[in-house]
């Protein structure tokens, strides 16, 4: 809309040392109003457009009422001698830059070519006056063909820019995406990584201490990995990783059923971890999800190899009362379980009288 603003400006004085002004500012008094009132709208809400609970909902609406202000705008600058409908493309782009879903795009495109195929009909059938404009001949804003031509093709570049504004939106979400997801997951198993489920834990901590309910930190260790690899090599360990993330990824998304969640990671070179959310405040949902895992991963193959896992376990309140004390009590009982020969399950309290 600053540009559109800059461009009457400068257009108009153009006029004017032309000697081709006649009754241009007579004409532009109602135009130039919307325009200073949009511009006013959009200064208004780029400044507070974070106080509104439904942005996208507002973008809509702004958008909307640009396009009302140029058909206007249009209307007096000669109709279908306007240069002012490339403004609709720029708003149809725009619609894909910042709106939300596909559907909302067609439908600022529908709206701009609606409202620039009324304002020529209007024209076309006498119910508005046609505006004299210089330099061109103004009887053709009446000739039906010219104007069905000219509004035929305006409304196909509208929709064109809607179709590229849409497949450019969904290649660039798909791209945003794809980044968002590698930042987030290890690049080996698929798994979140460390640092997410960092963020994760202090998350579900929060709302534990918030609702009086319950989470726990389950940490497996693949136990003897180290000969593991020695005795098969690196690309079978690699292959058992995969395997072992693909275990404890079915295990959390069967823990999440029922009244628990669970999230997996990769915390480190051979270990995994689940932030296990529960709607009680008793462990014995975590438990019972680390005892399944540690079963799940020995009943596990790969080219008929298999390892068992140590797992510790540590719940809010009693093994941490933040995420550095949870985290380090189930590494300590997960460190416990394999000082005992390992695969077996040991809890926070149990690792400390086992210490």
């Amino acid at each position: 809309m600053a540009a559109l603003a800059v461009f009457s400006v400068f257009g108009a004085g153009i006029y004017a040392v032309g000697g081709q002004v006649g009754n241009l500012w007579g004409q532009m008094l109602i135009p130039g109003a919307g325009l200073l009132f949009v511009l006013v709208y959009n200064v208004f809400f780029q400044r507070n457009y974070r106080e509104f609970a439904n942005v996208a909902l507002f973008n809509v609406a702004q958008l909307l009422l640009d396009i009302a202000v140029v058909t206007v705008i249009i209307y007096y600058s000669g109709g279908v001698y306007s240069w002012f409908d490339a403004m609709f493309f720029l708003f149809v782009l725009e619609a894909a830059l910042i709106l939300p879903s596909v559907r909302q795009v067609w439908l600022i495109a529908a709206a701009a070519a609606a409202a620039y195929a009324a304002v020529l009909s209007f024209v076309l059938l006498r119910v508005l006056p046609r505006m004299p404009m210089p330099f061109v001949d103004s009887h053709l804003q009446l000739v039906t063909s010219y104007v069905a031509v000219h509004a035929l093709w305006t409304m196909t570049v509208i929709f064109g820019a809607a179709t590229v504004g849409t497949l450019f939106m969904r290649e660039n979400r798909r791209r945003i995406d794809a980044l968002v997801t590698m930042s987030v997951r290890d690049s080996r198993t698929g798994l979140f990584d460390r640092s997410f489920l960092r963020r994760e834990l202090g998350a579900e901590l929060g709302r534990a201490k918030r609702y009086v309910r319950g989470v726990s930190v389950v940490i497996a260790d693949i136990d003897r990995f180290a000969d593991f690899n020695r005795t098969f090599g690196v690309d079978a360990g690699n292959r058992m990783l995969e395997t072992v993330a693909r275990v404890v990824r079915e295990v959390a998304a069967d823990g999440g059923s029922g009244s628990c969640q669970a999230t997996a990671a990769r915390w480190g070179g051979e270990e995994f971890a689940l932030v296990v959310a529960e709607d009680g405040q008793d462990p014995v949902l975590a438990e019972s999800l680390a005892q399944h895992l540690r079963r799940a991963v020995g009943e596990t193959r790969d080219e008929d190899r298999s390892v068992t896992v140590s797992v510790g376990v540590s719940a809010f309140p009693a093994g941490g009362l933040s995420t550095s004390e949870l985290l380090s009590t189930a590494e300590a009982a997960a460190a416990s379980a394999a000082s005992l020969g390992g695969d077996r399950v040991v809890t926070a309290t149990g690792a400390s009288a086992a210490s």
